[in-house]
Formats: C-alpha cells, sequence, structure tokens
C-alpha cells in the first residue's frame, strides 16, 4: 500500500500541475504557449491516429520517431560498452591513469554540439554522424564513473583473489564489476539522459527525419501545438527510459546489504 499511495500522491501532483498550466494558459491566450489541451490534439493527431492494423500508429512514428530513439539507444550502447570496457581496465592501472588523465580531462572539456562540423566532415549526413555526436558526449560520464568504481574495489578482495589465484577474466567479473556496478549503474543515469539530448541535437543538422528534425519543422512553420507535442514526448521519452534502467538497476543490484534495506519509497527517489 505504500508503494500505491506514492505512485499516485505523484501522479496527482502531476495532473494538478497539468490543470494549473491549461487554466494559465488559456487565461494568458498566448499563441506560443498552447494549452495542454491542444498539445494533446495535436500529439494524437501526430502520433497515434493511424489505421487499427499498426496499432493507431501514424507514419510519423515509423518515420521519425522509432529512428530517432533506435538512434539514442545504438549510441548509449556503443558508449556504455566502450566507456565500461575501458574504464574499469583504467581503474585498475594506475600508469594508466597518469599517461591519460590529462588527455581525458581535455576531451570531456570539450562540449558535443561544436564537434557536429567536425563529425560532418568526418562521416557526411546521416546516422554515423549522429552516432558519432550523441557517442563522444554521453561516453565521459560512464567511463569515469567507471574508473572510479573499479578504483574502489576493497584491497582485502584484491589481496584474497591474489592469494586463491583467480583468473583474471573470473576476478574481473566476479570482484571488479560487482564492486563497481553502482557507480557505473550511476554514470549509465546520467549519459541516458545526455543522450536523448545529443540525440535531437544530432537530428537538427543534415537530416529530414527523427524527432529534432520535426522540431525544427514546427518551430519554422510556428506550428507550436506540433512543437509542445514534441517537447512533451521527449520527456515521456526521458522519464520512460530511466524508468526502465532504474528496474533494472535495482534487480542487479537488489544483492547489496545497503540497497535491500532501504524503503520503496526512498528507491523511487
Amino acid at each position: 500500500m505504500t508503494r500505491l499511495s506514492g505512485f499516485l500522491q505523484r501522479w496527482v501532483v502531476f495532473a494538478g500541475l497539468v490543470v494549473v498550466w491549461e487554466l494559465v494558459t488559456r487565461a494568458v491566450d498566448d499563441t506560443f504557449f498552447p494549452p495542454p489541451s491542444e498539445i494533446a490534439a495535436s500529439a494524437h493527431e501526430l502520433w497515434f491516429s493511424g489505421p487499427l492494423s499498426d496499432l493507431l500508429l501514424t507514419d510519423t512514428v515509423f518515420d521519425h520517431v522509432l529512428p530517432s530513439v533506435g538512434r539514442l539507444l545504438a549510441g548509449w550502447g556503443i558508449a556504455a560498452v566502450v566507456g565500461v570496457s575501458l574504464g574499469v581496465a583504467m581503474g585498475r592501472s594506475t600508469a594508466a591513469m597518469q599517461f591519460a588523465g590529462p588527455v581525458l580531462t581535455f576531451l570531456r572539456s570539450i562540449p558535443p554540439p561544436t564537434l557536429v562540423p567536425v563529425f560532418l566532415l568526418i562521416f557526411n549526413i546521416g546516422t554515423s554522424m549522429q552516432l558519432a555526436t550523441i557517442v563522444f558526449g554521453v561516453l565521459w560520464p560512464i567511463l569515469l564513473n567507471s574508473v572510479d568504481g573499479a578504483r574502489s574495489v576493497d584491497t582485502t578482495k584484491f589481496e584474497t583473489s591474489a592469494v586463491f589465484r583467480i583468473p583474471r577474466a573470473q576476478w574481473v567479473l566476479g570482484v571488479v564489476l560487482p564492486a563497481a556496478a553502482p557507480k557505473i549503474f550511476a554514470g549509465l543515469r546520467v549519459s541516458l539522459s545526455l543522450s536523448l539530448v545529443l540525440m535531437v541535437v544530432s537530428e537538427l543538422v543534415g537530416t529530414d527525419n527523427g524527432i529534432g528534425s520535426q522540431l525544427l519543422i514546427a518551430q519554422r512553420e510556428f506550428d507550436f501545438p506540433d512543437m509542445w507535442a514534441g517537447i512533451v514526448l521527449l520527456g515521456v521519452l526521458g522519464y520512460a527510459l530511466n524508468t526502465v534502467l532504474l528496474s533494472f538497476e535495482r534487480r542487479a543490484l537488489a544483492w547489496q546489504p545497503k540497497r535491500a534495506e532501504r524503503t520503496p519509497a526512498t528507491v523511487e527517489d
């Protein structure tokens, strides 16, 4: 009942904010800020007015929304594999961090949007450029958190594995990764939000499909209900993806005593 009541309370607050939004925007009557009811109508027309055979989904979903989600997940997945692999390896090597540390600090200080022209020159217009933008931007939180997690492995565990001569692969998978998992997941959560932002940024340049491209078109045509519908869609996508990742994280880290003792309401925060 505690979890259910917490869920209901959060959504009651959300519904109240939507009602306030509706009342305020109707009172102000500003073209640039349409009420939620108009935004919902535009969203229905854009994405949920298709044939029953396609589950009421329109061509816009298949031509723009799904490709965007695919790029987001692909870029985030590539960054996750590369970041965790390099981070764990570098975290267990003092020499590697001494030599590579300044380079990492330099690269992660560069705003990814400023490299879009460079990626356009290297990869030309298309999915490769968009993936490069996403991967470069979201790699650093995963990499640095993985490094920090790998370096935080208890010395006792390291010495015990050395005494028992545990193979290196088994040691990495059975000792280092579980110990570093909380910080790795922290990096994955941050990078997932960044990947959504960079997905939109990469679609604003040199592409004719995707959520970012549709947002730009709606803005240029002064179609503000469609523009706000796209913004709301990005918020819904971010919330849904973060919820799925948090659910997976809870199950993956359920073995931790401190996490198991936390109340459901705290875990949801």
